[in-house]
């Protein structure tokens, strides 16, 4: 009875932790300028993006933030888990920038 007991709360907390992860990975579209980031408190992200009430660190391996900087731009990705830290912005990985 124990061992069927501990299958069944192992299993809950498996799905749990596999939904969270999907949750995590979200694909999100963001509007905002993009800015270049100097130094930080929160230390992470090559640039950012500045909406109408918020900021967000980003970077990308698939699209060259720097052509876009000082534009309005909607850009897509998904948050990076772990994130943020220290105080700072959501960390999105950007895949990819519409003017």
């Amino acid at each position: 009875m124990k061992a069927i007991i501990l299958s069944m709360v192992t299993g809950l907390i498996f799905l749990s932790t596999n939904c969270d992860r999907q949750n995590s990975e979200e694909h999100m579209q963001l509007t905002g300028t993009i800015e270049s980031q100097g130094i930080t408190s929160y230390q992470y992200g090559t640039h950012t993006l500045n909406t109408e009430d918020e900021f967000y660190a980003l970077k990308s391996d698939k699209v060259s933030l720097d052509e876009y900087i000082g534009k309005e731009v909607t850009i897509s990705g998904s948050k990076i888990e772990g994130y943020p830290v220290d105080g700072g912005p959501d960390y999105i990985l950007v895949t990819q920038v519409k003017e």
